[in-house]
């Protein structure tokens, strides 16, 4: 028992009982409450990840002009999906680790007014930077343009509402603000987004493939999921919903925001920089460049000794980044607080 905490015991996890199928519409109608999605919402068993390249996989054709915004890995890996499934992909590439502005964005819909798609990111945790959404769906609104957001590092930490902000799909994961389990993800899919998935060359016959979760899970009644269903995975998302839904995503999305704005505020009072602004920063993750004079790498390694959830950013710009964790339980005063502490007695050696 070593290697775990002293409070858990790991063999509690085996033989746990099948989750009940007439329990999972529930759990998915839940997920589309939180989403603020009238549309439909499916469960896919594995880490968000794989929804995004599902995501990719339904909606990428040939024929397809996609306008796709980097500004991390996950930026980068989902215009490889759609250009594999054979799309065109016109990337609009933000400043290393920084926001997209909606200029480029307009300028770029202006110049490709054929484009069918465009895929955006809200909040990157990578980087702990947030894109201006709401502006970039009503651009891509405005001229008809089918729109896909990844709000795996956002829902539950800042406001979110895909019918109010005319998100077509939205692809959510558990395992952030929302603190539940990795293994399972949620897309929501309106009707505009079924009308160009559901179509007859459309990849069937694989877990990439959402046109497969319509035909055997929501057309057949949304009972048990296909396949073996987790009913580890599911049972944990059952229960991080509870505790969702007792302390209010309101509360939630606001201890976010309250655990953000702490971070920012202690890291200038060190003499820090944050590396984005309160109008540019996601509430999950806070980041800041360490000092000219100060060796990043030996800081990074003071701090893990501390408190292993300081890391560093990732993807360009961002790898030189160190990262402070304000994510679901973490968003507390006192983990902020403490994390703050820890700078200080690591700057000062």
């Amino acid at each position: 028992m070593s290697d775990f905490d002293s409070d858990f015991e790991p063999a509690r996890l085996l033989d746990p009982p099948p989750f009940p199928a007439d329990r999972v519409a529930g759990l998915a109608d839940r997920l589309a409450r939180l989403i603020g999605a009238s549309g439909d919402v499916l469960l896919v068993q594995a880490e968000a990840v794989v929804a995004l390249e599902a995501v990719a996989a339904s909606l990428g054709r040939p024929g397809v002009k996609a306008v796709n915004i980097v500004t991390s890995p996950y930026g980068v890996w989902f215009g490889r999906w759609l250009r594999r499934a054979g799309a065109s992909v016109i990337e609009i590439r933000a400043e290393a680790a920084r926001p997209v502005s909606a200029r480029a964005v307009a300028a770029t819909l202006d110049a490709h007014p054929d484009a069918k798609l465009l895929a955006v990111v809200h909040a990157e945790s990578a980087s702990g930077i947030r894109n201006p959404l709401e502006t970039i769906l009503g651009l891509a609104r405005e001229r008809g343009v089918l729109t896909v957001v990844d709000a795996v590092a956002s829902l539950g930490g800042h406001p979110f509402a895909a019918d109010a902000l005319g998100a077509d799909v939205v692809v959510a994961g558990p395992q952030k603000a929302l603190a539940g389990p990795a293994g399972i993800s949620a897309v929501a899919v309106d009707s505009r987004a079924w009308a160009e998935i559901d179509r007859p060359d459309a990849p069937a016959t694989s877990t990439l493939s959402l046109v497969d979760q319509k035909r055997l899970w929501l057309d057949a009644g949304r009972g048990a999921l296909p396949g073996t269903p987790s009913p580890l995975e599911l049972w944990a998302l059952a229960a991080a919903l509870d505790r969702v839904e007792a302390e209010g995503i309101d509360r939630i999305i606001d201890r976010h925001a309250e655990a953000a704005a702490a971070a920012r505020d202690g890291l200038q009072a060190l003499g820090l920089t944050p590396w984005a602004g309160p109008a540019e920063a996601s509430h999950l993750v806070t980041a800041f460049a360490a000092p000219a004079d100060v060796d990043a790498a030996l800081l990074l390694e003071r701090l893990k000794a501390i408190d292993p959830e300081f890391s560093l950013g990732v993807g360009a710009g961002a790898d030189r980044l160190i990262r402070l964790n304000h994510t679901g339980r973490r968003a507390d005063p006192q983990v902020v607080h403490a994390m703050i502490s820890a700078l200080a007695t690591a700057l000062r050696r």
